[in-house]
C-alpha cells in the first residue's frame, strides 16, 4: 500500500471544528484509532498516514450524522447515504451508467442532502454538474466564530466536484482525465486553487455560471473495474483511496484498457474503433501509446492475460469458454498465449493455484 502523508495541520483543524461544535473529539479520535496525545505532540508541519486521516475524518462524519442529515463537505463523503449511493453504482458495467444512476439517486435524495450531480453529454465533451444547496446547511453544522464560514459556499462545491471527480477515477480503476473544472463560487487563495488544480489536473475556474467538471465523452464508455469486495475497503478507507488514485496520472493506456473491457466474446475493438472512441486519429493515437513505451497489442494482451488470470483464480469456467470469452477463434490459441504469458498452460496455472491454497489451509489448520 502506498504511504501517503498528510501535513498534521488538517488534523488539527478537524479537531478544532469537532471542538467548536461541542463533539466528543477524544471520542472520535479513539473511534479512528488513534491517540489525543499521539496528535497534540505532532507539529503543523509534520506529516501523519492519509490512512489515519482517513479513519479520522469518517469517524467525525459519522458523529455529524447525529447533528444534521446534510453533511456538505465532499459531497457527503462518509455518511450513510453516501454509502449507499456507492453500492447503487458498484454493478455498473460502465461510468456513464455509474454516473446516469448517482444523477438519479440525487434526485431521489437531495431533500436529505441538499445536493446532486447531473450528466450532460454533447459531441465528445461530457460535463458533470454538482449542485449543492449552501443556503439552507445547517446552522448546527456552522459553529460560531468559525474562521472558515466565510469560505462555506467555496469550499462545498469545489469539494464536490472533487470528490465525483476522485470517484469517477476509483471506479474505472485511474485518474480521470479532465479538460476544465468550473466552481461556481468565489476564490479562497492561491493556495486552494494550487492544491485543487494538482489533484485533477486540470485549469480551475472559478466565479463561474456552473459548477462542474470536463472531461472526454469517451470516459463514459469505461469499463467499471471495481466490484462489491473492493467497495468495502474503498468505504473504510475512502479518504485514502480517493487521494490514492488522484496521484495515479491518467494515461492513454489506462484509458483504452477501460474501453476494451474484459468480454472480447462478440470480438476485440480494431485499433481504429478505439481511436475514434478516443476522438484521436489513428496517427495521433500511435504517437501517444510510443510516448508511452507501449502498442495497442501489448495492451491488448496485458487486458486478456489479467481477464484471464482472474477467471481461472475466482471461477470455474472450462478453458474452451474462457478462450471464447476473450476472443479466440481456438482454444488452442488461447492456450499458446496464455503459455507466453505466464509459462504455463491455463490447466497447469489453476492447478498450481489450487495447490497453493490448500497447502496454505493445512497450515493454518495446523497452527
Amino acid at each position: 500500500m502506498e504511504y501517503i502523508s498528510v501535513a498534521a495541520s488538517k488534523f488539527h483543524d478537524l479537531i478544532d471544528y469537532l471542538e467548536r461544535l461541542e463533539v466528543d473529539a477524544s471520542q472520535v479520535i479513539a473511534d479512528a484509532g488513534l491517540t489525543v496525545s499521539q496528535l497534540q505532540n505532532l507539529k503543523a508541519g509534520q506529516g501523519l498516514s492519509a490512512l489515519h486521516y482517513s479513519r479520522l475524518y469518517q469517524a467525525a462524519v459519522k458523529r455529524l450524522q447525529d447533528k444534521a442529515t446534510t453533511i456538505p463537505w465532499a459531497a457527503g463523503l462518509g455518511s450513510d447515504l453516501f454509502e449507499f449511493l456507492c453500492h447503487a453504482l458498484i454493478s455498473a458495467s460502465s461510468l456513464g451508467e455509474a454516473l446516469s444512476r448517482a444523477e438519479r439517486f440525487g434526485q431521489a435524495t437531495q431533500r436529505l442532502t441538499g445536493h446532486r450531480v447531473r450528466l450532460h453529454k454533447q459531441g465528445a465533451l461530457a460535463r458533470l454538474h454538482y449542485d449543492i444547496d449552501t443556503e439552507n446547511i445547517s446552522p448546527l453544522l456552522i459553529p460560531p466564530g468559525w474562521p472558515r464560514a466565510s469560505s462555506l459556499t467555496t469550499v462545498a462545491r469545489a469539494s464536490g466536484l472533487l470528490l465525483w471527480h476522485g470517484l469517477s477515477g476509483w471506479l474505472v480503476g485511474h485518474a480521470l482525465e479532465t479538460y476544465r473544472v468550473f466552481v461556481a463560487a468565489e476564490p479562497i487563495g492561491a493556495s486552494y486553487t494550487k492544491n485543487l488544480q494538482s489533484a485533477v489536473n486540470a485549469p480551475v475556474e472559478f466565479d463561474a455560471r456552473q459548477n462542474c467538471i470536463e472531461f472526454p465523452a469517451a470516459a463514459l464508455d469505461y469499463r467499471l473495474v471495481q466490484n462489491h469486495s473492493s467497495l468495502q475497503q474503498f468505504l473504510d478507507e475512502s479518504v485514502y483511496q480517493l487521494t490514492s488514485i488522484e496521484r495515479q496520472p491518467s494515461s492513454i493506456s489506462a484509458a483504452i484498457k477501460g474501453l476494451l473491457g474484459t468480454d472480447f466474446s462478440l470480438g476485440m475493438p480494431s485499433f481504429g474503433d478505439i481511436a475514434e472512441r478516443l476522438h484521436l486519429s489513428e496517427s495521433s493515437l500511435r504517437r501517444r501509446l510510443l510516448s508511452e513505451e507501449t502498442s495497442f497489442q501489448i495492451i491488448k494482451d496485458q487486458v486478456r492475460c489479467e481477464s484471464a488470470i482472474q477467471q481461472l483464480g475466482e471461477t470455474d469456467i472450462k478453458v474452451n469458454d474462457l478462450a471464447e470469452l476473450l476472443g479466440f477463434a481456438e482454444p488452442s490459441s488461447f492456450v499458446r498465449s496464455f503459455r507466453h504469458w505466464t509459462g504455463m498452460t491455463p490447466k497447469a496455472y489453476r492447478d498450481n493455484l489450487a495447490a497453493s491454497s490448500y497447502a496454505t489451509t493445512s497450515l493454518s489448520e495446523v497452527g
